[in-house]
């Protein structure tokens, strides 16, 4: 309540499909998702680093994506993760379901009248 910020904490079970939709650019280290997602939501959205090297893992481990070591612009080691087929499939699964979930949501907030 006395916050003067506008970040908004990231509702459960949305990390993975935005890493995703990060992913679906282009292969990506860790650092260039969390900086991609945050340019995106203008920073409204802080990523913690150890929730998405967690759901980066999560996600290898189910398929979705796939990681090899690789050398970054400041010639550092890195994992770069890139989405396998699984991943793109799930990716377009779970935006349609997300949209229609917040448009149905959006509905019932934005209502004028008691019925519809």
């Amino acid at each position: 309540m006395g916050t003067t910020t506008d970040a908004l904490p990231l509702v459960k079970g949305t990390l993975d499909v935005l890493v995703l939709k990060a992913l679906s650019w282009g292969a990506m280290h860790g650092f260039e998702i969390t900086t991609w997602l945050e340019d995106r939501s203008a920073g409204r959205l802080g990523v913690d680093d150890s929730a998405l090297y967690q759901a980066l893992n999560r996600m290898e481990e189910r398929g979705l994506v796939e990681a090899e070591w690789g050398v970054t612009e400041n010639n550092r080691r890195a994992r770069y993760y890139k989405l396998t087929a699984d991943g793109r499939a799930h990716l377009r699964a779970e935006t349609t379901r997300w949209v229609r979930y917040a448009e149905t949501v959006t509905g019932i907030l934005t209502a004028t009248t008691r019925t519809a």
